[in-house]
């Protein structure tokens, strides 16, 4: 078995930028996983992002996506609101500029025995290390809520995350579930790729079309790096006060580019409503009853109801010797101030890290924090 100091698990954004922050502090380890392939193959094509360019990966602050841009003689009106294929145009710069000890390979199975973790590879491969960082993505937290998926017939259904082939669905009628940003965003892709017809049904008011401010979250997003535990020493009413600000921006608004995308005749949006029951029309079509009385029907369900972090779904962990010893609660790892679960040299970043970090680590807004505090942490590990 090949021995590594330090295992990054994980090579999207969070883990891209811990491996561009421990390249620089010289510290040796190795990427597993392919890169950004979540995003290649679980977000639509024409996606548009709520990031922008200051949003970047690099810890340093060389390798941004400004940089690029200027490498293409563009600036960030130009391309603002990002595109979900140049945001993967920038992350293969990134890659090609900093040049990463990446393997390729998915992991199936996590251990840890006498302080050394040991992980098993798809190809049958082993590798050791004394530290792991897992970087995990958000596809084993899609969220559909179980009532609701009890009333529909299997395969007639998904999540928003695993239905990304959009034109697959023209000349079909298509009910979605959720009204956030995803949910919106869906409908006026599937509207663009031919739809039929396309409801939207969720349980709140239609959110705004407004610009959200993410301005200062940066400044929070930085705290972090000087006072890793400045969000978990809140009080639980004051973390609710930050989350909640979170909320008002990342929630309750939606981009104004999406308003004009769905303001069309085939597009029905049913505000304070949900799915009470559904039948099987002779022809196959779903009949959908609505709590407020109303009645439609659609060929396909989409849900849109974003993702819950339950540690026990990762399958690398459940298939090991961690997960029995993991602490966890509500479902989250309980982490310290440096990322660090209860298992000493296991790190967990990215969605997982909410409780304990703020809903900042929702977003790619806080890969470069989160690099920062746990390549600090390595660092005086192996000092």
């Amino acid at each position: 078995m090949t021995q590594n100091p330090v295992l990054i698990i994980g090579a999207g954004p969070f883990g891209l930028s811990l491996a561009a922050r421990l390249q620089h502090l010289d510290i040796d380890h190795l990427i597993l996983g392919k890169p950004m392939h979540f995003w290649q193959a679980n977000m639509p094509p024409g996606m548009l992002l709520r990031s922008a360019s200051d949003w970047h990966l690099d810890p340093q602050n060389i390798d941004t996506i400004e940089a690029y841009l200027q490498t293409l003689g563009l600036q960030p009106s130009d391309v603002e609101p990002l595109s979900l294929q140049f945001y993967l145009d920038y992350t293969n710069w990134f890659q090609e500029q900093k040049q990463f000890n990446i393997l390729p390979r998915y992991v199936t199975r996590l251990d840890e025995n006498n302080g050394k973790f040991t992980v098993a590879l798809e190809n049958g491969q082993k590798l050791t290390a004394d530290q792991v960082v897992l970087a995990l993505g958000f596809q084993s937290f899609s969220h559909i809520p179980a009532d609701l998926a009890a009333l529909l017939p299997q395969g007639r259904y998904g999540h928003t995350c695993d239905i990304v082939d959009l034109p697959a669905f023209s000349g079909r009628r298509v009910l979605i579930i959720g009204g956030r940003q995803s949910a919106f965003e869906w409908t006026a892709l599937l509207h663009e790729a031919g739809a039929a017809a396309v409801h939207v049904c969720y349980r709140h008011d239609t959110p705004q079309f407004t610009e959200a401010d993410w301005s200062w979250f940066n400044t929070q997003v930085d705290h972090i790096v000087q006072e890793p535990g400045w969000f978990r020493d809140l009080s639980p009413e004051e973390q609710e006060s930050v989350n909640h600000r979170f909320w008002v921006e990342g929630r309750l608004k939606l981009e104004p580019w999406l308003a004009p995308r769905i303001d069309h005749e085939s597009i029905t949006l049913w505000p304070n409503s949900e799915m009470r029951a559904c039948s099987i029309l002779p022809d196959g079509a779903l009949q959908i009853l609505l709590s407020n009385g109303q009645s439609i029907v659609v060929d396909d369900v989409i849900f849109a109801t974003g993702y819950k972090v339950d540690m026990s779904r990762v399958d690398l962990l459940a298939r090991g010797n961690i997960l029995k010893r993991l602490t966890t609660h509500n479902g989250y790892p309980q982490l310290d101030e440096t990322f660090q679960t209860n298992i000493p040299g296991l790190y967990i970043t990215s969605m997982p890290a909410v409780q304990d970090f703020g809903l900042f680590f929702a977003f790619t807004i806080s890969v470069r924090a989160s690099a920062q505090v746990i390549s600090r942490a390595l660092q005086l590990e192996m000092a």
